[in-house]
């Protein structure tokens, strides 16, 4: 699922951290490594959200370790750029739940040693044994949350309630709108409309799909997962497609922004924490991911991102408000209507080829 992601203006520091309080201690990494490059330096690939450049900062304080990033807008630009041996530099990635399971079943991810890692028993239970990723054997849940509409409620009157509404109302939003760059994103949404599942594999449903995007295309300004943000601040938009860290945050900064999980159902998504085969520095790797889940820095993440946890320990710090924001923790009777995306096999090469000609025409 594409960036959703971008962070807060307003970083708290976390310099001032004294992390030996939490109780975490981190092993020398520098002088017990015995990865493949270089030992003081660990290099992510991974949402625009999670580029956090304090949080680097605090790491290599403790660590000695430099964290260096690049970004990707979807899955599949990530998997391919792996694929394509672009990726050999990376001893981190943050892949989402389905495309957990595409790549292990590619060969492209590390089995996780437990043992090297702190702090799983603070996972909620529904984290501790994924369906995409049984036992959590080549990932962590990172962040979680869902797919709906951000809109603007001082123009936009009679809110949406559901996916439909794009098209009842092309004409007000014509150029005005704009859907994520991601095909089972958006497909899956269609389908989902069209009373389907978002996983579907009957290509006569994925073409009615198809078709009804074609009805919508006109009115579309861009199929785009970043620069909507600065868009619809700007009044350039009335309405997005979006994931829910990223309309949270936006919505927080300014009311009059409004954000809806479609009635008729959504994609519930969780972003994950991964180590490639390609891995040169998997000493590091393992640093990263217990410093980041120490309770007190997830909890500080998930406030200063407006994004969900899986730690059930940085729950509990976390203050009221974030935790009974709907938006940010939906209630159950909403999580029953979404579905998580799956991989298709080969069926996706047929969504390949709706969504290139829905694209490119």
């Amino acid at each position: 699922m594409t960036t959703r992601r971008l962070f807060l203006k307003h970083l708290a520091l976390l310099s001032s951290l004294s992390l030996n309080s939490c109780g975490w201690r981190l092993a020398e990494v520098r002088a017990n490594s015995n990865s493949k490059g270089s030992r003081d330096q660990l290099d992510i690939y991974t949402w625009t959200q999670y580029v956090e450049q304090e949080l680097f900062k605090t790491f290599n304080a403790e660590t000695g370790i430099k964290v260096f990033t690049d970004v990707y807008d979807s899955n599949e630009v990530m998997l391919n750029k792996l694929q394509a041996g672009g990726g050999g530099t990376y001893s981190l990635i943050y892949p989402s739940d389905y495309m957990v399971q595409k790549m292990a079943n590619k060969g492209l991810l590390i089995e996780l040693n437990h043992q090297r890692l702190i702090g799983l028993d603070n996972l909620f239970p529904r984290f501790k044994n994924p369906s995409y990723d049984s036992n959590n054997r080549y990932s962590i849940p990172f962040n979680w949350g869902t797919t709906g509409l951000i809109y603007n409620s001082e123009i936009i009157k009679n809110p949406p309630e559901d996916w439909e509404y794009l098209w009842q109302n092309k004409q007000q939003l014509n150029k005005k709108i704009t859907l994520l760059n991601d095909v089972r994103e958006v497909m899956g949404a269609v389908l989902k409309m069209l009373g389907y599942s978002y996983n579907s594999k009957n290509e006569s449903e994925i073409k009615q799909a198809y078709e009804k995007l074609q009805v919508l295309k006109p009115a579309i300004a861009a199929f785009d997962t970043d620069a909507w943000r600065n868009q619809i601040l700007a009044g350039d938009l009335l309405l997005s497609m979006c994931y829910s860290s990223d309309a949270v945050k936006i919505t927080q900064e300014n009311p009059k922004f409004k954000y809806i999980i479609p009635k008729s159902g959504s994609s519930l998504w969780t972003d994950t924490i991964a180590i490639p085969t390609t891995a040169p520095n998997i000493d590091a790797a393992y640093a990263w991911i217990n410093f980041i889940f120490q309770p007190e820095i997830a909890a500080q993440i998930s406030q200063r991102l407006w994004v969900t946890t899986s730690s059930h320990a940085a729950f509990e710090l976390l203050p009221k408000r974030i935790k009974n924001d709907p938006n940010i923790f939906p209630p159950e009777s909403i999580l029953e209507k979404c579905e998580r995306i799956t991989p298709l096999g080969n069926i996706e090469e047929v969504y390949d080829r709706y969504w290139t000609a829905l694209t490119s025409a």
